[in-house]
């Protein structure tokens, strides 16, 4: 396992569209799979009204909510490749214009409306890059 730095990591997050949100309900971790893109160093996923996550995000909350956020590419065979790890706090996007830019470039795998559109912004970058050890075949 060989460490990224924080730029390597939010590029190869960058490079995949689904992911993990982790997330507390009801004092128990929780864990979803979710679409996302990168949108600067901030982690942009789109939520439906009803969803767990969703539920913790009051309007009113400027302060947000504390998540992790995992993705990866890793071979099936090889178990050969990456993983990435984002730590911070969660908020809505509440402005309408910058919500209907990021849900736009959001594939969606779910009903489309209502949406909510949250942007995770990184305090905690971590990953690692899964490669072949020197003399292993």
């Amino acid at each position: 396992m060989r460490p990224l730095d924080r730029t390597e990591a939010l590029r190869l997050l960058g490079t995949v569209s689904l992911g993990r949100v982790v997330f507390t309900q009801q004092a128990l971790p929780a864990v979803r799979p979710v679409n996302h893109v990168v949108d600067g160093e901030d982690v942009v996923v789109r939520l439906h009204d009803g969803s767990a996550l969703a539920g913790l995000l009051a309007p009113a909350d400027a302060d947000g909510v504390v998540v992790a956020y995992e993705a990866d590419e890793i071979d099936p065979v090889t178990h050969l490749g990456w993983s990435v790890v984002v730590t911070g706090f969660a908020r809505r996007v509440t402005d309408a214009r910058e919500a209907a830019r990021l849900a736009g470039r959001l594939r969606s795998w779910v009903a489309p409306d209502p949406v909510q559109v949250v942007r995770i912004r990184p305090d905690l970058v971590s990953g690692f890059r899964l490669e072949r050890g020197a003399g292993s075949s």
